[in-house]
């Protein structure tokens, strides 16, 4: 069932790298299949939008400015097409959005108030997970680079961030116990059923599953020396910087090399299983909150400071 609303929208716009504004934008009209959502949180991301925002981004297709960030966005459907599968009034996930037209691109499009998306791309959320809901994203991914090695677990995880912490609960559980690397004393809080040490500490040379998820393209080196042999390295982050290792410790250890991409469709099911049934927990990870409105202000703080695990924008002042 359609409803009628206005197609237009305040939304986060990067125009250039280190240039960020509230722009009015017109949506695109949806079809049967889309729903239109108004978005009630959106959380700012540290890896993928700190690229964007500081023009470092790799070039990959779809990228260029000025565009609308964000993917970790929550909202209610206002309008569900009849091909939509969805519901108005639904509590849903929304992975971003392509939404603004030929002017500015939806790069990844869901730090805005309202959007239209595709019904097939919405995960309807228990209402309890309420603001918690942005880390879905960040949830899934993690998962994501857990489950290709399953029933392997994360050894040792490299970053107490908030994808660290996420990699690190999902692998608990799962049944694992990894050991998480973090130099930074103020980010070694936060423990749930894992142990974080400084990396400089650490003796072990044993590690068969090591995630980094630091986004230090210069750690190869340090982290084939803990490595067992045959072990694996799974780079888990985001990296501005190429990347490379000496050869003769890895030939060695006989290195295995994985990527873990983007999340699926299957990863946020599987994550949203894991919360309905009591075996992970979002907890403690959304440390700062900002009116959408201070957004300028709410992005510096994101990528500035190191108190700051997730920072969502709360939208609702422009619904009411």
């Amino acid at each position: 069932m359609t409803a009628a609303v206005t197609l237009n929208t305040l939304a986060v716009v990067i125009t250039e790298p280190q240039q960020l504004c509230l722009e009015s934008l017109d949506l695109t009209p949806p079809g049967a299949a889309d729903c239109v959502v108004d978005i009630h949180w959106s959380g700012i991301s540290t890896g993928t939008e700190r690229l964007l925002w500081t023009g470092k981004m790799p070039n990959f297709p779809g990228m260029g400015y000025p565009l609308v960030p964000g993917y970790e966005s929550v909202g209610r459907v206002v309008s569900a097409g009849d091909d939509s599968g969805c519901h108005i009034g639904d509590l849903v996930f929304v992975p971003g959005a392509r939404c603004y037209g030929e002017t500015v691109r939806g790069l990844f499009g869901g730090a805005a108030a309202r959007v239209v998306v595709p019904g097939a791309r919405l995960l309807t959320i228990p209402p309890q997970l309420g603001e918690q809901a942005v880390l879905l994203a960040l949830a899934a991914t993690a998962y994501h680079a857990i489950a290709a090695a399953l029933p392997v677990t994360p050894d040792l995880i490299v970053g107490h961030g908030v994808l660290g912490r996420l990699l690190a609960r999902i692998a608990v559980a799962l049944g694992g116990s990894p050991v998480v690397w973090e130099r930074n004393p103020q980010r070694r809080d936060g423990v749930q059923g894992y142990s974080v040490i400084d990396p400089a500490v650490d003796t072990r040379h044993d590690y068969r599953a090591i995630y980094d998820v630091s986004g230090d393209s210069s750690l190869l080196d340090d982290l084939i020396a803990h490595l067992a042999p045959g072990g694996e390295i799974i780079l888990a982050g985001f990296y501005e910087a190429p990347l490379s290792f000496n050869f003769p410790p890895a030939f060695m250890r006989e290195l295995r090399l994985r990527v873990a991409a983007e999340f699926r469709d299957p990863d946020l099911n599987a994550v949203k299983k894991l919360l309905a049934a009591g075996k992970l927990s979002l907890d403690g990870l959304i440390t700062h909150r900002y009116p959408a409105s201070a957004a300028a202000e709410a992005y510096h703080t994101a990528f500035t400071d190191p108190s700051c695990l997730k920072l969502v924008l709360d939208w609702s002042a422009e619904h009411d």
